[in-house]
């Protein structure tokens, strides 16, 4: 086995067939057809179905296309490495809306001071969205909140974040010292995208408590939940840091939650099987030692 193989049988995972594979390539088709072969028969399993002129990965082959994308990124690595005398490197950094809106300028701030010659790109998503970039190495690292599913992600905790439910000034809960969940009962609930964290964790709160809110405005855009909530449209929920401008001029009213406090983890979450490159430790160690 070796380093060609795992570049054939990706290509063919990725282009859904052994000619496309072979035309990106560069190569004949009976050379991709042979080492697919030679694969399955060092490790003795199918990694292809074949059904009606189409090829579909079995349980061995998604196992296999796991370990072959972190195999082949850290041979691009070491290649790169090992090639270059003063080259420019590359970073690519996913994160949640939250970390993206509050804390990513300055952790890249300091990026840019420690490693100048790195070219760092940022793609900011809610966190399933990020998710998935990870897994599917399309980013390097990711920096989220809330809960991440996948057991093949190493997640290290680098700052706590707190949730608070909030209104416009004008709403009828803006004047109330204390709020109960039971005065939340039946409120008009302006909310982010299935996927974000900020909607998943605190909703599964309200879920468990029995409250019920009446979902009128869902937006992916940070931006337009705060102007609903300001135009008195709803209660919304949302990290603390978020909203800390509005919270000072008044124009977004913290709700004082009686005996709740919602907190989560912002983590740093990195493949298992990911090469851990200079730039990525640099990274960890601005996390851990600012945020």
């Amino acid at each position: 086995m070796t380093i060609r193989h795992l570049k054939i049988f990706m290509a063919v995972a990725d282009y859904g067939g052994m000619s496309k594979a072979a035309k990106m390539l560069h190569i004949s088709q009976p050379s991709i057809s042979q080492a697919v072969s030679e694969l399955e028969k060092h490790y003795g399993v199918k990694l292809f179905e074949r059904l009606s002129q189409k090829i579909y990965l079995t349980k061995e082959g998604e196992l296999m296309l796991s370990f072959s994308r972190h195999i082949l990124d850290s041979f691009d690595h070491m290649e790169a490495a090992m090639n270059r005398a003063v080259e420019t490197t590359s970073l690519r950094i996913g994160c949640s809306v939250s970390v993206g809106t509050c804390l990513i300028n300055d952790i890249l701030d300091q990026a840019e001071k420690r490693i100048p010659e790195c070219m760092i790109s940022v793609n900011v998503s809610n966190s399933s969205e990020i998710e998935r970039q990870i897994l599917n190495n399309e980013v390097d690292l990711g920096i989220v909140e809330g809960i991440l599913k996948s057991k093949d992600l190493v997640l290290t905790p680098v700052c706590k974040d707190e949730m608070v439910v909030v209104c416009g000034r004008d709403h009828w809960l803006a004047k109330e010292r204390s709020v109960t969940l039971e005065m939340l009962q039946g409120e008009s609930y302006i909310s982010r995208e299935s996927g974000s964290a900020e909607r998943n964790q605190i909703e599964k709160m309200f879920e468990d408590r029995g409250v019920q809110l009446r979902r009128t405005f869902c937006s992916t855009n940070t931006e337009a939940i705060k102007n609903a909530v300001i135009r008195g449209r709803g209660i919304a929920i949302f990290s603390r840091r978020m909203i800390e401008k509005e919270a000072e001029d008044g124009s977004i009213v913290i709700l004082p939650l009686k005996e709740i406090s919602v907190t989560r983890n912002i983590h740093l979450a990195i493949h298992k099987n990911k090469y851990l490159s200079e730039e990525i430790k640099v990274l960890q160690e601005i996390l851990l030692s600012s945020c």
